[in-house]
């Protein structure tokens, strides 16, 4: 049972959550993108906007709840 609600809680959870990687950013629960160039991307969600400044930026995976953003990536602002 405790699989179950763990996968339930996993499921139902709306927080609007950013992970870091190397030359990766995966953002989970955004609710729109204001711009895409290859030196800089914004991500918005839950009323914070994430700014994403580098080279190369691109959007290796894009859901409608999930992205992930790779390239030379150089600085990270969260407003």
């Amino acid at each position: 049972m405790k699989l179950i609600n763990n996968f339930r809680e996993y499921m139902m959870n709306n927080e609007f959550v950013i992970n870091i990687y190397k030359d990766k950013i995966n953002i989970i629960n955004y609710t729109s993108i204001g711009a895409i160039e290859d030196t800089k991307i914004l991500v918005s969600g839950d009323n914070k906007t994430v700014f994403i400044t580098g080279e190369k930026l691109a959007l290796k995976k894009l859901l409608n709840d999930e992205i992930l953003i790779s390239g030379v990536i150089k600085k990270i602002e969260l407003r």
